[in-house]
C-alpha cells in the first residue's frame, strides 16, 4: 500500500505528508494511520455539524437528566456543557463509542492486514451497488470533507476558550 494509491489523494495538496509519516513502519502502519484520519473524520463532521446547530440556537426539548435541560447546555461552551452533562450520561456516551470501535475492530479481515477499512457501523450503509469511480469520488469527497471538518471543530474549541484566537469568530455569540 503506497501513499499515492491511497484514498483522499486530491488536488490540491496530492499526498501532504510534510512530517513523513507515510515512511514510518510498514503498511500496516500507514493502514493503521489511515483508519485513524478516517474514524477522526468522522467524528469531526458530527462535531461541527452538532457545533453549528446547537450554536444556532437548536437543542432537543426536554431534560437530560432531572436538573439538567437540554436547552442550558446549548447555551454553554463545549467543555462547560461535558461537564454539565450528569456522570451516567458521559458514561453511555463513552460506552457507546467504545462499543462502536469494538464493532468496527472486529470485523473480518483487520485492516492493517489487508481487510477493509472502517465502515459507518450505524446506520449500515450498503454500498455494493455503487460503482468504483463514483466510490472513490465519494471516499475522497469523505476525506478532504473530514480534513476540514478537523480543522474547523479545533477552531471553534480555540475561538470558545482563547478569546481573539479565531479572527473571523471575534463577535459571534456562539463562540
Amino acid at each position: 500500500m503506497a501513499l499515492d494509491n491511497m484514498a483522499g489523494n486530491t488536488a490540491p495538496f496530492k499526498t501532504f505528508d510534510p512530517l513523513g509519516l507515510a515512511t514510518l513502519g510498514s503498511d500496516s502502519t500507514l493502514a493503521w494511520f489511515r483508519a485513524a484520519e478516517l474514524k477522526h473524520a468522522r467524528v469531526a463532521m458530527l462535531a461541527t455539524t452538532g457545533y453549528l446547530v446547537q450554536g444556532a440556537g437548536f437543542h432537543f426539548p426536554g431534560m437530560l437528566s432531572s436538573d439538567v435541560s437540554f436547552e442550558s447546555l446549548s447555551s454553554m461552551k463545549p467543555l462547560d456543557a461535558w461537564a454539565a452533562v450528569p456522570e451516567g450520561g458521559k458514561a453511555q456516551i463513552i460506552f457507546t463509542i467504545f462499543l462502536a470501535e469494538i464493532i468496527t475492530e472486529s470485523k473480518g479481515t483487520h485492516y492493517t492486514k489487508g481487510g477493509d477499512l472502517p465502515t459507518v457501523v450505524f446506520p449500515p450503509i450498503d454500498f455494493s451497488g455503487v460503482d468504483e469511480s463514483t466510490l472513490a469520488t465519494k471516499r475522497n469527497r469523505e476525506l478532504n470533507n473530514g480534513r476540514l471538518a478537523m480543522i474547523a471543530i479545533m477552531s471553534f474549541c480555540a475561538a470558545a476558550n482563547i478569546p481573539g484566537s479565531v479572527p473571523a469568530l471575534v463577535g459571534n455569540p456562539a463562540f
